[in-house]
């Protein structure tokens, strides 16, 4: 599992102006079925993203986001081993 941390880096005016393109790109993450969870950062400094899949694969479609490509935010992602979940969330141990 992924954590897709994503801090911006101009200002909530700038990001929502990129907001419709980057949802449709959230979007269709979940499609793809690569994103499990998403939302805003308390404060709004960003976001997160819960992902899975392939390293190479999320890294890839991280660069594709329009946040990232018109320099809205900047992504950290950390991997994440999961042993143990509640039920339900079995997935997360991919």
């Amino acid at each position: 599992m992924f954590i897709l941390s994503l801090t911006y880096l101009k200002s909530n005016d700038e990001a929502d102006r990129h907001m419709e393109p980057h949802m449709a790109w959230v979007n269709e993450g979940y499609a793809k079925g690569w994103f499990l969870a998403s939302g805003r950062k308390v404060p709004r400094t960003g976001g997160a993203i819960f992902a899975i899949g392939d390293r190479t694969t999320i890294e890839a479609y991280v660069a594709a986001d329009p946040f990232t490509t018109h320099g809205v935010a900047a992504y950290h992602i950390t991997e994440l081993a999961v042993t143990t979940t509640v039920e339900g969330l079995e997935i997360l141990k991919r």
